[in-house]
């Protein structure tokens, strides 16, 4: 269940009261008159079904609700109430499958921010895949995976896509590259320092690697680990049941063929560097493919289901009880 914390215009409550009342899904309606402050209004509040929250967010911006007043909607760990299981039971539809587009929208947003925050988590998590790649070392790389944070701006372009938001594509664009661009500058710099304290040398990006030199020489099969990670990416953004992102699965492909270009190049190794910046781009391209396809599906799958209401249910029952 999502709980829904409106603050509403006087004049508008008994419209917003409707809407809600007409929406099969909702529970424990509360109305405070005259309780907001700031801004000036009613408090409305009441509970909803996951699969009914993105239909009621639209139907309150219709009513102008954001600009006049307020939207907040936030998920509930637990709810007990044999009203809330009938709701939910009313709504069509899987709570697991319902996408919340605003707050898809909101989330990638806020992960597609080209900040001090996420270009250093960018560049230490390339830093540490060129330990990993230097050392042909299987658990650096997995650390590296752990703390890459481009999957934020890689959804965002697919979301952007999806709900037609250029400047959502372009904010998410620029993050992604301009963040990759500035982390690889930084590695190749690392990548210096540690050679002029002895810790790195050319004969390490030269060997034979046989856990990481898949990482400088792309191929289908790239493409396809990149896409089935796309895939995963995008349904743990937006299950119910998921928790964080699989950022993982997501940076396999990503953040160590940034590091290996980056040494590489400082090495003038262009041979791999050129093999790490395909690696790099296939799979960032295969990723936003797989992300965007995902969402459309979801899109229309919703729709579908969203058109099949449930027999023999009255739209709000739930909510006088």
């Amino acid at each position: 269940m999502l709980h829904l914390r409106l603050i509403v215009p006087a004049d508008t409550t008994d419209a917003v009261v409707s809407v809600l009342e007409s929406t099969v899904g909702t529970a424990h309606l509360v109305v405070l008159p005259g309780a907001a402050r700031s801004p000036a209004g009613d408090v409305v509040m009441c509970d909803v079904a996951r699969e009914a929250g993105d239909e009621l967010i639209r139907d309150l911006r219709g009513l102008g609700l954001e600009k006049s007043g307020s939207i907040t909607m936030e998920n509930m760990e637990l709810t007990l109430s044999d009203h809330a299981d009938r709701a939910e039971e009313e709504a069509p539809g899987d709570s697991a499958d319902a996408v919340l587009w605003e707050e898809l929208t909101e989330a990638t947003h806020e992960e597609s921010t080209f900040s001090v925050t996420y270009v250093s988590f960018l560049a230490l998590a390339t830093m540490l895949a060129a330990c990993g790649v230097m050392l042909d070392n299987a658990v650096l790389i997995v650390g590296a995976m752990a703390v890459g944070p481009e999957f934020g701006p890689l959804a965002g372009i697919s979301t952007a896509v999806v709900q037609r938001a250029p400047r959502l594509v372009a904010r998410s664009l620029w993050a992604l590259i301009g963040g990759f661009a500035l982390a690889m500058i930084i590695t190749a710099g690392f990548a210096w320092l540690l050679d002029t304290v002895g810790l790195f040398q050319k004969s390490m990006i030269e060997a034979e690697r046989p856990i990481t030199g898949f990482i400088w020489q792309p191929d289908w099969m790239s493409f396809v680990v990149a896409f089935l990670a796309g895939i995963a990416g995008t349904l743990s953004l937006t299950s119910a049941k998921s928790g964080a992102l699989i950022g993982v699965a997501i940076s396999v492909t990503t953040v160590p063929a940034a590091a290996n270009a980056a040494v590489a190049f400082s090495y003038s190794d262009y041979q791999q560097t050129v093999g790490s910046g395909q690696q790099l781009l296939a799979n960032l391209g295969g990723i936003v493919l797989a992300g965007t396809l995902t969402l459309l599906l979801q899109k229309g799958l919703w729709k579908v289901r969203r058109t099949r209401r449930p027999p023999a249910s009255t739209p709000g029952a739930s909510v006088g009880g």
